[in-house]
Parts: C-alpha cells; structure tokens; sequence
C-alpha cells in the first residue's frame, strides 16, 4: 500500500502547523477530513478525549468529560489534530452535557457522512450526578440502521467507551 498523494490532503491543514491557534469558542469549521482509502470495508474507528470541557449554560461552571467517538467511515474520515482542536473549541461554549454530545455527532456526520457514527460523553459528577449521554445516526442502508437499533437498546454506562474503573 502506498502512502498519501499531495491531492489526498487537500483541505489538511492544521496536522503539520506549526503555529497552532486555539479557537476557545465553539467552531465545527475547524474539522477536517481526508478521502478513506478503504471504502470497500467496514472497520471502527475509536477518538477517546479524555480532556474535553465545556460550559454549564446556566451557571459557566466547567463540565469535565472523556468523549469517546466511534465511528465506520464511508468515503471521508476526519483528520485527529483538526478534531481535537474542534472539541478544544468547546471549552467556553455553555450548553447541556446531552446538548453538547449531539452536536458533535451531528456535525461529524454532516463532515463525514459515515456509515455509522456514535458519540458517547462521560462527564464526571457534579452535585453528586454523572452524565453519560449517547448520540448515533446512521446512513440509512438497512446494516447499519440495524446496528444503529442494536447498539441504541443496548446502551449503558462504560458500553461503548472503556470500562469504567479505566483510568483514561
């Protein structure tokens, strides 16, 4: 297999930046993706960020999460460097835990437009309550809307993520 043509990273530009510049308000502009050299088979791809903060809406106290992203690419898979900056624009956005979780779902999808997509947000308690909100879509073909019904029936805390005495 040979490696990426200059054409293929069209449209990459934060990887390899030296200067990078942190966006501190919520920005899905800086995702970016790369063309998927093997559309011809299924395979999960998993993002944990064990770093990701945002804002309560009401009260602009920080909220701490592990997010953990998995994904079956079709044609586009999304550049790590720009998605973390991405999820680093998070950090004074204020918006609900379950509202913060879809977002990133939805604007990963309408990035990549994979097979299937699930986001999973681990935020650690306050007040004495965890929150660990899930958001899937699909693509529609009748494979991955079933798993899609699968893994939505069968969702519980540490499932889809790493277990739960995991330190990361």
């Amino acid at each position: 297999m040979s490696g990426r043509t200059g054409s293929e990273l069209d449209g990459v530009s934060h990887l390899g930046n030296k200067k990078t510049e942190y966006d501190f308000s919520y920005n899905p502009n800086l995702l970016e993706s790369f063309p998927n050299k093997n559309p011809a088979h299924d395979q999960w791809v998993t993002f944990v960020c064990t770093e990701f903060t945002s804002l309560c809406p009401i009260t602009s106290q920080p909220d701490f999460a592990k997010i953990f992203i998995n994904y079956i690419a079709d044609d586009k898979m999304v550049e790590s460097k720009a998605l973390k900056l991405y999820l680093f624009s998070f950090r004074n956005h204020g918006d609900f835990h379950e509202d913060c979780v879809q977002k990133i779902c939805n604007d990963l999808v309408s990035l990549l437009k994979p097979r299937y997509l699930e986001v999973v947000g681990e935020f650690t308690p306050r007040g004495g309550i965890a929150i660990f909100p899930f958001a899937s879509a699909h693509n529609g073909q009748a494979k991955y809307e079933a798993l899609h019904t699968a893994r939505m029936a069968a969702y519980a805390p540490g499932k889809y993520s790493v277990e739960l005495g995991r330190p990361y």
